[in-house]
């Protein structure tokens, strides 16, 4: 092994691996092995969660084995849906995708509220985020150094014309993914623009790099709901606080890629 690389072998099987933690998860507090959802859904803000809640559309999964999550189950479309909220950043979004991953679900669905870069149109609206920029530091633990994460172009190809009729526009675009919400400086902004992102936001490029590395089908939208608070009237997703159109995208993705 190289000395330049961090002591990184993305060839070689981790010995911390999901399926154990998860397993004296469920020693240590007496949880059955009840399969997850085959979709489920990373809410970084918890909206989705909180809203469906509130109306009494969701139960909890009781085997769930996270030590730092709960899992939520609701109906979109005739299909049951798992959804996770507060999964916030690069690093807890692949922790929880992992773990998703190994208790059976075989399609995560990330819809994360996202910053104007490069505006689309009016705010609210939809980006499938199809390359990621890698400004986070989750994905080199998955795959080497480079530019960019990207949706894999199979589920990429799967999804062409499958958000039409939707009420809110589904663009599809670039984003940059940061650990660093608050230090979105001009030049930062600038050198993300410049670079060709549309939004800004926290999760997708490890999310990839992660779904690449592993050979996971994972899909990142971002909500792009706010201008990073520079004027006011920002964060406003609408009705609901935009649940019911995210489930909306997350149930046409569903329809596409899991017949």
């Amino acid at each position: 092994m190289s000395g330049d690389n961090g002591g990184k072998a993305y060839d070689e099987r981790s010995v911390f691996v999901a399926e154990n933690l998860l397993r004296e998860a469920r020693r240590q507090r007496g949880l059955g092995d009840a399969p997850v959802p085959d979709v489920c859904v990373l809410d970084p803000d918890g909206d989705i969660v909180r809203h469906l809640r509130a109306t009494g559309q969701v139960t909890r999964h009781e085997d769930w084995a996270c030590y730092h999550t709960e899992l939520w189950l609701t109906d979109v479309d005739g299909r049951q849906i798992g959804i996770v909220a507060c999964a916030v950043g690069a690093p807890f979004a692949v922790l929880v995708a992992e773990e998703l991953a190994a208790s059976g679900c075989s399609l995560v669905i990330s819809v994360t509220s996202a910053g104007v870069i490069t505006p689309l149109g009016d705010t609210p609206y939809f980006i499938l985020i199809e390359r990621a920029l890698r400004d986070e530091g989750t994905s080199v633990h998955y795959l080497p150094p480079a530019k960019l994460s990207q949706l894999g172009a199979p589920l990429r190809a799967a999804l062409d014309g499958a958000f039409e009729g939707l009420d809110e526009p589904v663009h599809r675009g670039v984003s940059w993914t940061t650990d660093a919400p608050f230090r979105e400086t001009e030049t930062a902004i600038a050198a993300a623009r410049s670079a060709g992102a549309h939004a800004v936001e926290m999760e997708a490029a490890a999310l990839y790099a992660y779904a690449t590395a592993c050979e996971r089908d994972v899909v990142c939208v971002a909500h792009v709901t706010n201008s990073m608070a520079a004027a006011g009237d920002d964060f406003e997703k609408g009705e609901a606080d935009g649940t019911y159109r995210i489930l909306d995208v997350v149930g046409a993705i569903a329809k596409r890629l899991r017949q």
